[in-house]
């Protein structure tokens, strides 16, 4: 589908819940405490982003990927493209 003309796609990526809790799991982190170290981020950022309440941004897809290596982008987030 194109866009129609002067309207522009709107981008969101959001977290795969359960996967990304499997992904946790598979990888060794019994806690959003354990998995916010090893990404770099604070405890509540992790949090908020399982819980939806903040939408992953880039240091948060990027650490996710480095911690839960060899998961793929598409394993633990997808991308909603809506007309705007």
């Amino acid at each position: 589908m194109t866009a129609a003309a002067g309207a522009r796609p709107k981008y969101a990526v959001f977290l795969r819940a359960n996967s990304f809790g499997r992904a946790m799991t598979l990888a060794g982190f019994r806690s959003d405490y354990a998995l916010a170290k090893a990404m770099g981020l604070n405890r509540s950022t992790v949090k908020r982003v399982r819980t939806g309440e903040l939408m992953p941004g880039p240091g948060f897809i990027a650490g996710a990927l480095k911690a839960l290596s060899p998961m793929a982008f598409e394993d633990l987030f997808v991308v909603d493209v809506s007309e705007e």
